[in-house]
């Protein structure tokens, strides 16, 4: 099994010094994954477009992860920030297909991004099955969006198995990525699960030793920066995007 990739959650790192904090991981984690909150799917409020703007322009790709109400009206903000990924949630739209749709647009009019796809511990992995040829990325949720100190939840790994199952079904190859509650102590068994990318963020920047973390880290999903033939898939898939959804 190749060992996944990392997307560094900066949240907690020092946004005060981000430059410095990206050296850290540039090189060495795929993504510097950034968590946009709107204080109303999620009870915090983070960060926004400027704050991704301002991590693309160092050079480290950026996983921006939406936990955001109706994404779609700050979609073309995000893109033109220069995000490398782009995720919504299954639960933040009424209307998903068009979220990702203009997602797609976006990816070919603006700026190729990855589309990705989150799902919630609470519901059911079934819901990226009509909108796969939209989909780059499933994100899997193992905890719940908003709330820290969380373990995985125990049924992270058959709900990977079960979007790998719906992908090959749908014959629509994808990545799939873990996030939530990956610590240093359990990554090596997160690494086991099948994602193509896992995202940890306090376990690294913790305000103590993030290099020494981020080395433990890496150690324990068995990674080895860069992953070439993943890494090249990832970013075939986000040059590839047209305006139809399809690959």
């Amino acid at each position: 099994m190749e060992a996944p990739l990392l997307s560094a959650g900066i949240l907690t790192a020092d946004l005060t010094r981000l430059g410095a904090e990206l050296d850290l991981i540039r090189g060495r984690a795929e993504f510097a994954h950034v968590d946009v909150m709107d204080g109303s799917f999620c009870p915090q409020l983070t960060v926004g477009p400027a704050v991704i703007a301002a991590a693309a322009s160092t050079g480290v790709p950026v996983d921006a992860h939406l936990m955001v109400d109706e994404p779609g009206r700050i979609l073309p903000d995000v893109v033109r920030a220069g995000a490398s990924i782009v995720t919504v949630h299954a639960e933040a739209s009424r209307h998903p297909h068009r979220v990702l749709s203009e997602l797609t647009a976006l990816s070919a009019d603006v700026s190729p991004v990855m589309r990705g796809y989150a799902v919630n511990p609470g519901t059911p992995v079934g819901v990226i099955e009509p909108l796969l040829e939209l989909i780059d990325l499933v994100l899997v949720l193992a905890v719940s969006p908003g709330w820290s100190s969380q373990a995985p939840a125990a049924n992270t790994a058959r709900r990977i198995a079960a979007v790998r199952e719906l992908a090959a079904a749908a014959d629509h190859p994808i990545l799939v990525g873990v996030d939530g509650g990956v610590t240093l102590r359990n990554a090596a068994e997160v690494a086991t699960w099948g994602a193509d990318l896992v995202v940890s963020g306090s376990a690294i920047f913790d305000g103590r030793d993030p290099a020494g973390n981020l080395t433990a880290m890496l150690a324990a999903l068995r990674t080895r920066p860069p992953v070439a033939s993943r890494t090249a898939a990832v970013r075939t898939a986000a040059t590839s995007v047209s305006p139809g959804g399809t690959q």
